[in-house]
């Protein structure tokens, strides 16, 4: 038995697993080693790392109410630690020290969206498990944690979506595309980004007010979410900036999927009033969109989204409400 797996059949993140999905998990763990005495991690460092304890122990400090270091848990062999902060993407909440001599296992950040993006039912099994243990570590702190834990079973739809559109968030698409061209390491694979702006969007937040602006981003984000592939990923990045990634999709496949996209928009129309008690607006919303292909426009995955974003630039230069694709 591959000795990474025989270490961790039994923990509780894992609980459940086959022999096959524990292999898959194992590829991705890293083992660590560290002395006594060795910090792992420092509270307020950036979360780019979880671990599990495969041998010694590990205790965990945070900053009590009168700015003293008070140990929240001592972590042994089989418990995991560190998830939060890739999971919500924020600073370490606690500095975490080896209390002897101590061997981890090492999970990237960007291998466990790998496994989510890759292996989705390993990727909700861990996040579950993940979400009963840390209901009992609450309890043992008896409250001591209500700020540092604020997460149960919604954390992996958390974790990789946009809450206001329903679609993945900017983390996830720039993951999902890494992890595309790293499975090709001779050459560039074919795919298609597109980038998209609500045309005129900030005029309309302004005159109709933040919160229309958000139901037209809501609908926007509906409308795009039923129009991509299985396997294509639409994400929002911010304000009205919209992305897509699809996976073995050409240029003219791209290109038809972007007027799709494009037609949808402009059949979404929205009833606003400016001010209270104003006449009612009939607003009709529109989206200039760029496209751009793997291998011929770029080789890596920034490549590809700098390309479509200078598509996407031509798009509003020549009028908007239009897909424009990139012309080098």
């Amino acid at each position: 038995m591959n000795p990474i797996v025989a270490s961790i059949i039994d923990t509780p993140l894992f609980v459940g697993m086959s022999g096959l999905e524990l292999n898959a998990v194992s590829a991705f763990l890293e083992p660590r080693r560290y002395a006594r005495g060795d910090i792992i991690c420092r509270r307020g460092d950036p979360g780019t790392e979880m671990f599990i304890v495969r041998t010694g122990s590990v205790a965990s400090l945070a900053v009590d109410r009168d700015g003293n270091d008070r140990q929240l848990y001592e972590f042994g062999p089989g418990r995991f630690f560190g998830e939060m902060s890739i999971i919500e993407n924020e600073p370490r909440s606690a500095t975490c020290i080896a209390v002897e001599a101590t061997e981890l296992l090492v999970l990237e950040g960007l291998d466990f969206f790998r496994l989510v993006w890759e292996h989705p039912m390993i990727g909700s099994r861990m996040l579950s498990s993940m979400a009963h243990v840390m209901a009992g570590w609450l309890d043992e702190a008896s409250g001591f944690l209500h700020d540092l834990v604020r997460w149960g079973e919604t954390a992996r739809k958390r974790a990789v979506t946009d809450e206001l559109s329903g679609l993945f968030n900017r983390r996830f698409i720039e993951e999902a595309s890494r992890s595309r061209f790293s499975r090709n390491s001779t050459e560039a694979p074919v795919c298609s980004a597109l980038m998209l702006d609500l045309d005129r969007f900030h005029t309309l937040n302004e005159r109709y007010g933040t919160q229309a602006g958000d139901s037209i981003i809501s609908a926007a984000g509906v409308a795009f979410g039923k129009l991509v592939r299985d396997g294509d990923v639409a994400a929002r990045l911010a304000g009205d900036e919209f992305a897509f990634f699809m996976p073995d999709a050409g240029p003219e496949e791209a290109l038809a999927a972007a007027e799709r996209i494009r037609a949808e928009t402009e059949s979404l129309f929205f009833d606003l009033r400016a001010t209270a008690g104003s006449e009612l607006n009939r607003v009709v919303l529109s989206a200039s969109i760029g496209v751009a292909s793997s291998p011929g426009d770029a080789t890596d995955p920034d490549g590809l989204f700098a390309a479509a974003d200078r598509a996407l630039f031509k798009a509003k230069e020549s009028g908007r409400n239009r897909v424009a694709r990139f012309a080098g």
